[in-house]
């Protein structure tokens, strides 16, 4: 059961519905609302489990005056789920100034743990998992990002970022170049989903590959740059 005055990080599907938690379920049923990024991602996804509650947005765009409002909820004895549009919250998504704010009221924060792009594209890499260094997501400007793969390859360990669908040939082509046509490379491509693929090898080969078929989907690149 769900408690007042909480906050709890709900982990939801990356593409399939069915990995989602039964924790993530019962909580997103009983808590007094929940804290979105988009109305439109949320309802369906709420919609396809028959979850009705009250949906609160909480985006860049509004971050600052809803976080207030949502954390004042929370403080006079509501409960609340926080989602992001996909997989686990607060990685580059919003929620972190609201987070902050209920620990530094000793307000319980309860992270509900589940999908994520991140494990899925470790373990199908076939690379050595020791130790990697998580990037997150690089610059949309291309001189800018070029910037940040020179300092990234000074790095000396398996480097994991994110990029959009629209700049996947370009990111590779910028890696080829930086990095070195081959340096190998894993691309996790939409992940969980039926069309789920990896693309292994030399960044040369992959990029190849990706502009043969002109993929385009959601990825996670991982750069073995430990050589």
């Amino acid at each position: 059961m769900t408690a007042a005055n909480k906050l709890y990080i709900v982990s939801t599907p990356i593409g399939n519905y069915d990995d989602i938690s039964l924790r993530a379920l019962n909580v997103l049923k009983e808590v007094d609302f929940i804290i979105c990024e988009e109305f439109k991602e949320a309802k369906r996804l709420l919609s396809h489990f028959q979850i009705n509650k009250e949906l609160v947005s909480l985006n860049e765009h509004n971050e600052k005056e809803s976080s207030q409002e949502i954390f004042y909820a929370i403080k006079n004895g509501k409960s609340a789920a926080l989602i992001s549009d996909c997989g686990t919250p607060l990685f580059s998504d919003p929620g972190i100034p609201l987070v902050q704010m209920c620990i530094n009221f000793k307000i319980d924060v309860v992270p509900v743990p589940g999908a994520s792009s991140l494990l899925p594209a470790l373990v199908g890499s076939g690379f050595e998992l020791g130790k990697f260094y998580y990037t997150g997501w690089l610059s949309p400007k291309s001189d800018i990002r070029k910037k940040e793969l020179l300092r990234l390859k000074a790095i000396k360990e398996l480097i994991v970022l994110m990029e959009t669908p629209y700049r996947l040939s370009a990111i590779l082509a910028d890696v080829s170049k930086i990095f070195g046509a081959a340096t190998q490379i894993c691309v996790a491509f939409n992940l969980t989903l039926p069309t789920e693929r990896f693309y292994r090898g030399k960044v040369e080969e992959v990029l190849k590959t990706v502009q043969e078929k002109k993929l385009k989907g959601e990825f996670v690149l991982l750069i073995n740059n430990r050589n």
